[in-house]
């Protein structure tokens, strides 16, 4: 039996098990009949139940607080996938083992009578494990720090150990140095002893060198006479150089001319066009209706400079692939969804004309109506999702699309898809980053 609307919840469930409730709801989410699902959640009823729980976590909440029918479809859910656990909890009984996350999530969502207590006792186990694993933690961290101060005390030992035996060592190394100082000394005396003679063998020297002078100058003319004709040799030798590279020179610029001609005629013989295509052209998608750009209305927002995405667009024939929705929810959420496409695509097609990059903006087409009609500015390509595919799959295809090798840059915080193009060789960066760059343009 539920309990009456009355009874009201006076504590803030944590974190973990307000996801725990947003997760079980996004779960029913998926199998309730569309008359049944509040109109806040439409939108996200196509959705996986993983990227639902995240993308309508905060409207999700809201919904199962304040609509009493939507509550009860997704109580009805629970009782049939958790049978044990929901007739336990209206008895009146919290089973022991279970998981005290659960069984506030489920307590919240059935709200049997005493429901609030049986929140709170399961919050409190909730705090209690918290508790328990931060002793646990710091336990651990305890006996760490003991054995880091082991160790420290064990290397503080050796290196006390080390300094010692450094001593002995430089004692010794002293010990040698005296030695050696004193044998310097003696050779010091003896060396003066040997320079006193030498200065007198010198002046006897200095008399044969005067003698010795004259035919040395004799001997010198000559060496400038065959240095002379060896200078005369050496130049008529690079003169023959200079002419045996200029020959060389010759037949390698006629090689490269022989080289080039033949390229160009296969050029001719082949006869190929030139081709304005692309990779990502090959890809099926969905294009929009054009539209005359005085029916479109843009806004302007001023932030930082991202220069990474500036370099990224420097790079010779690269491709940037925008997630469309993703960036223009992060960005301007407030506008409609026609109001973000004009907006998204306006400042791309300004991105495009200044870097020259090839430009392709994708949005999901699952849930539109009808057929879009917006401006196809110069230089950005606008791509929808067919019926049954959400952007992130064309994303995927179009990286896919491209040759390896060439840069590809995909703008979109979705983390499943940044490591779905990561792995295909692109590289992907935060909705951030291109709406910094766009407010600074």
């Amino acid at each position: 039996m539920s309990a009456p609307e009355g009874e009201r919840l006076t504590v803030t469930l944590p974190d973990s098990v307000r996801q725990r409730v947003v997760e079980i709801a996004a779960d029913a989410l998926g199998k309730l009949p569309p008359a049944e699902i509040p109109a806040p959640l439409k939108p996200f009823a196509k959705f996986a139940p993983g990227k639902r729980a995240k993308a309508a976590a905060i409207p999700m909440a809201a919904a199962l607080e304040s609509d009493g029918a939507f509550r009860a479809r997704v109580a009805e859910r629970v009782r049939e996938a958790a049978p044990d656990l929901s007739e336990s909890l209206f008895s009146g009984v919290v089973p022991a083992a279970a998981d005290p996350h659960e069984i506030a999530a489920v307590a919240y969502l059935l709200r049997p009578h005493g429901w609030t207590g049986m929140v709170k006792d399961a919050l409190e186990a909730v705090s209690q494990g918290a508790r328990t694993a931060a002793g646990e933690a710091a336990e651990g961290e305890m006996a760490r720090l003991s054995a880091e101060v082991a160790e420290l005390r064990e290397a503080a030992r050796q290196a006390t150990d080390a300094l010692r035996t450094a001593q002995d060592e430089a004692r010794r190394e002293g010990d040698q140095l005296r030695r050696k100082v004193r044998q310097l000394e003696a050779d010091m005396r003896r060396a003066q002893a040997a320079a006193r003679s030498a200065e007198a063998a010198l002046d006897a020297e200095r008399t044969a060198a005067a003698s010795a002078a004259s035919s040395t100058e004799a001997e010198l003319r000559r060496l400038r006479t065959r240095l002379t004709a060896a200078e005369s040799a050496l130049d008529t030798a690079r003169r023959s150089a200079r002419s045996g590279r200029s020959e060389g020179d010759m037949r390698l610029r006629l090689l490269l001319d022989t080289l080039a001609g033949s390229v160009k005629g296969l050029e001719r013989e082949l006869a190929l066009p030139p081709t304005q295509d692309r990779p990502a052209d090959s890809v099926a998608a969905s294009a929009p209706d054009t539209v005359a750009p005085s029916d479109m209305s843009m806004q302007g927002r001023a932030k930082d400079d991202p220069a990474l995405l500036d370099q990224l667009l420097a790079l010779p024939m690269v491709h940037l692939v925008v997630d469309g929705y993703n960036v223009t929810k992060s960005g301007f959420p407030t506008l409609s969804l026609a109001e973000q496409r004009v907006r998204l695509v306006a400042a791309l097609a300004a991105l495009a004309a200044r870097t020259g990059a090839e430009v392709t903006c994708v949005f999901d087409g699952a849930a539109l109506d009808g057929p879009v009609r917006l401006t196809q500015p110069r230089g950005v390509r606008v791509l929808f999702s067919a019926p049954g595919e959400i952007a992130d799959e064309l994303i995927r295809r179009l990286v896919a699309a491209e040759p390896a090798g060439r840069p590809v840059v995909v703008v979109s915080s979705d983390r499943e898809v940044a490591e779905g193009v990561r792995r295909s060789g692109a590289r992907p960066v935060p909705a951030s980053m291109l709406l910094n760059r766009m407010a600074r343009s």
